[in-house]
């Protein structure tokens, strides 16, 4: 005897229902118009302080937001040179050098061994420095002054990179904390029991395996110092020559230093965003990876 078997029909996907197709379409149209606002709303003022920086002055007064007629380049000479950006610029690539190395050496170690180990005090002093991410940095510039005037290291550049190091570790140490205990124990475990040391095993082994995250947060320091205006302006103000960027170009906006001259303020802003664009677009990938590696472990 022969039983014949009927299949069961399958599922059309095609036939959904039509009000979810209907609300589905709805949803990504709002979700891609809510994505271009947000491109114009970011990209937007950089765009036009870009092509601002190549109009003169009287082009800027008469129409702020028209196209340049032509493109005037010794707007970035005049800035440069006249007014003082290459020296600021400089200035703060100095002090960046000093305060990123400091910052990633110190926070990596600090997070590597609250991850890492355990000891009486270790979830104490994770949460101090957690604690110090929420510690508004104005309420702290009367005592900082102090301090850095106590030990001589008021308009100083070694003053100014330990105060941004002060600044940026609670978060860097906060943030690589959490990426290390991520990392897998077991190889950690090999290098002791080859005979490793615990700097050796850091340095040469669980250093490079936190790449991305060391990547990531690197980034975000970069941008953060190099934006900071508040303690340069205030452990940084005896000499005009020793301002760093943000200070240099706050100060030429408002004494009018460029006399006049808007294309060259604006061709200053557009050199001190170019860093930071560059350097987030060479490490992009990097930044990602450092940010979801967490989740997909």
């Amino acid at each position: 005897m022969t039983t014949t078997a009927t299949a069961a029909p399958r599922p059309d996907s095609a036939a959904a229902p039509r009000g979810e197709k209907e609300s589905g379409g709805t949803l990504n149209v709002f979700s891609h118009a809510f994505l271009v606002l947000w491109v114009v709303l970011a990209a937007g003022p950089l765009i036009w302080v870009a092509l601002t920086a190549f109009r003169p002055s009287a082009e800027i007064l008469s129409d702020p937001m028209g196209w340049p007629a032509a493109f005037h380049w010794e707007n970035f000479t005049n800035a440069w040179s006249k007014a003082d950006i290459g020296r600021y610029t400089v200035n703060s690539l100095v002090i960046l050098c000093g305060s990123l190395t400091g910052t990633m050496l110190l926070g990596s170690m600090a997070a590597y061994v609250i991850a890492r180990f355990t000891f009486p005090g270790n979830r104490f002093i994770f949460m101090l420095f957690a604690g110090g991410m929420m510690f508004p940095v104005i309420l702290a510039l009367v005592p900082l002054f102090a301090v850095m005037e106590n030990f001589g290291l008021l308009d100083t550049r070694p003053g100014l990179m330990i105060a941004y190091i002060a600044y940026s570790l609670p978060f860097t140490t906060f943030f690589l904390t959490s990426f290390f205990r991520t990392l897998p124990t077991g190889v950690q475990e090999a290098a002791m029991v080859d005979g490793a040391s615990h700097t050796r095993t850091f340095f040469q082994i669980m250093l490079p395996m936190a790449k991305p995250g060391l990547v990531s947060i690197g980034i975000f320091n970069f941008l953060g110092q190099w934006n900071q205006y508040l303690l340069p302006l205030l452990l940084n103000n005896e000499e005009e020559k020793n301002y760093v960027l943000p200070q240099g170009l706050a100060s030429l906006a408002v004494s009018q230093g460029y006399r006049g001259d808007w294309g060259a303020l604006f061709a200053g802003l557009t050199i001190a965003m170019l860093p930071v664009l560059v350097v987030y677009a060479v490490f992009q990938r990097q930044v990602q990876a450092g940010l979801t590696s967490g989740a997909l472990k």
